[in-house]
This record gives C-alpha cells, sequence and structure tokens, in this order.
C-alpha cells in the first residue's frame, strides 16, 4: 500500500461505522491523537507493527476507531468522551495532551500512552514500576532531553549566543517542561535564551518575522507534536532566514531541518502497540510498568548544514546516527 492510499485509510477510519468494519465480537481500539493521520503515518505504521506482534492485524481481528483533533485541543474532550460511549475496548492517548483527557473520561476502559514527559508527574500513573488505575503505556521523553539537544547545537554553532526557544503554550505541561531544561542547560552553556510562545501557523510566522529585527543565532524547537505537523513551515521560515534550528524529532531533519535529537518514535510507538495487544489478551495496566524509551538518535542534516556555511565537526559526524547528505 503506498503512503497516499496509507493516509487515506487512516483519516476515513474515524467515519466508517464499527459494524461495517468488525464483527460483534471484533474488539475494538480507540485511538485518540492530537493531529491528523498525515503527519503521523510512520508512527502508526510502527504502532501497527507492534499489534501484529502482539497477535492482532487490524480488519482482520481487531478494529480501530481514529479520532484526530487536527491542533485543536479543545477538542480532545469530546473526542474522548465518543470513544468512552463507543465502549470500545483499549484507548490508545497519542501523547501528552491526549492521555490527560483520556483519563479524564474513564477509569474503567484500559489506556495506553505514549507520552513525552514524566508521567508520575503528569498525573497518570502512580509509579513507573506499579502504574495502579487503568493507564500505562511509553515514556519517550522530550524535554528531559533538551540540556544535550542544547550542546550539540552549541556545538555545531560555536559562536551561537543568543537562542530563541519555541514552545507551544496549548501544551503548557510540555512547554514548561522544556522551557525549565533548557534554561538550566543555557546556563551552563553561558548562553541567552528567549521563549517564545507559537501555537498556530500565523503565530510561527510572527515569530520568525520579529527575528528578522534582530536574528538569535540559533532556533531550538521544543519537542511538540504540533511543531512536528508543522515541519514544512518551521524548515522553510529557518532556510529563508538562514537561521540554525534543531528540533526534537528526525521527521522534522528529514523534512529539511538542519538538525534534531531526540527518542526513536517509531520504535516507542511500536512498544505503544505491543502494550495494546497485550491488554486485549487480558493483562492488567496497573501489572504493566511504564515503558522508558532507551533509544535515541542524532539526526543531522548535512546539506543544510553547508547552506547555512556550517562545517559539521568530526566529533559530531562520529557519534551521529545519521548523516543526511
Amino acid at each position: 500500500m503506498n503512503r497516499r492510499a496509507f493516509i487515506s485509510l487512516l483519516g476515513g477510519a474515524a467515519a466508517w461505522p464499527v459494524a461495517v468494519r468488525a464483527q460483534p465480537t471484533m474488539p475494538v481500539i480507540g485511538l485518540l491523537g492530537v493531529t491528523s493521520p498525515d503527519t503521523n503515518v510512520d508512527r502508526l505504521r510502527a504502532f501497527h507493527r507492534g499489534l501484529k506482534d502482539s497477535g492482532y492485524v487490524e480488519g482482520e481481528n481487531v478494529a480501530i476507531i481514529y479520532r484526530w483533533a487536527e491542533n485543536q485541543i479543545d477538542r480532545l474532550p469530546a473526542l474522548a468522551a465518543d470513544l468512552v460511549r463507543r465502549r470500545v475496548s483499549v484507548i490508545v492517548a497519542h501523547n501528552s495532551s491526549s492521555a490527560p483527557v483520556a483519563k479524564a473520561a474513564t477509569t474503567t476502559i484500559p489506556i495506553v500512552f505514549a507520552v513525552s514527559e514524566d508521567p508520575v508527574r503528569l498525573g497518570l500513573v502512580a509509579s513507573l514500576a506499579r502504574p495502579g488505575g487503568n493507564l500505562t503505556g511509553i515514556n519517550f521523553f522530550s524535554g528531559e532531553l533538551g540540556g544535550k539537544r542544547l550542546e550539540f547545537m552549541r556545538e555545531l554553532v560555536p559562536a551561537a549566543m543568543r537562542v530563541a526557544v519555541l514552545v507551544n503554550p496549548t501544551n503548557a505541561t510540555s512547554a514548561a517542561a522544556s522551557s525549565k531544561e533548557v534554561e538550566a542547560a543555557a546556563r551552563h552553556l553561558g548562553l541567552q535564551i528567549q521563549v517564545i510562545r507559537a501555537s498556530t501557523g500565523r503565530e510561527i510566522d510572527a515569530a520568525f518575522a520579529a527575528f528578522g529585527r534582530e536574528p538569535p543565532d540559533s532556533v531550538y524547537v521544543a519537542g511538540d507534536a504540533f511543531f512536528t505537523s508543522r515541519h514544512v513551515q518551521l524548515t522553510h521560515l529557518a532556510a529563508r532566514h538562514a537561521i540554525p534550528a534543531t528540533y526534537g524529532n528526525r521527521e522534522i531533519t528529514e523534512a529539511g531541518g538542519l538538525m534534531s535529537y531526540g527518542t526513536d518514535r517509531s520504535d516507542a510507538f511500536r512498544q505503544m502497540g505491543v502494550y495494546t495487544g497485550r491488554i486485549l489478551k487480558g493483562e492488567k495496566p496497573a501489572d504493566l510498568p511504564v515503558v522508558q524509551s532507551t533509544k535515541f538518535e542524532l539526526v543531522i542534516n548535512a546539506q543544510i548544514a553547508r547552506m547555512l556555511g556550517l562545517a559539521v565537526p568530526p566529533s559530531l559526524l562520529a557519534i551521529a546516527d545519521e548523516v543526511i547528505e
């Protein structure tokens, strides 16, 4: 199946009546996503691989109802309530914004989450080893890696002193965690930072327009599903203004970003699929420890570096998981 067909399949699935897609005895997964299917194709493929590893294939012995908020976080409660009304077997909460909403919607339906911050601090589980309640999942980190990401950027752009940090204020918990981590790292590295908030495409445009008057030496884009969905806009603006930028996941670097450092998201979503399958087989979320990602990847786009007049130092080339030429 090609990429376009797969996107159409995921996007249209939400409108299909369950009775058409599944027999009455077939378990149903409800997937609660913040962005849209076209920005999550690779991650959803990984989730399906994890399901298959656990013995489940969509359309054969399990059905999936997709609910996408299309970057409108205020839609999440109604979408979660719809999945609860449909009495799905498991709710899959796609990120740090959808997980708390799913938790508020039900105390009985099992929930598998993928979040970028400490799920204990988010109030999702009692502890990592013994989650308790009806939730468990994957912590793929984001803010916790901010300091290392800033170090890599400083190594690539040694003259950089002023860094603009772009965060999404609608994802308040994640934005606060990212800001705190980067501020601590910036003090250690002797950098000056300016936190800039953007939650719409127009606000991203406005942020870069302001850079034109007094451009920073580099831009740090916080790991956030919204920014991933705006990867084309972000990479085009960074190139237009000739500003080195660092990102939290490889998708943006592959789309024309300079550099990214973060969790291997595909592996995290595969593990989420495995956990979903185990719960469908009867295991309880309370008994499944939260998985903490251990695979991290540094990706450098050498072509963009050359365009910006940057020489990638051998020290970074030696540790990079991938260098895009």
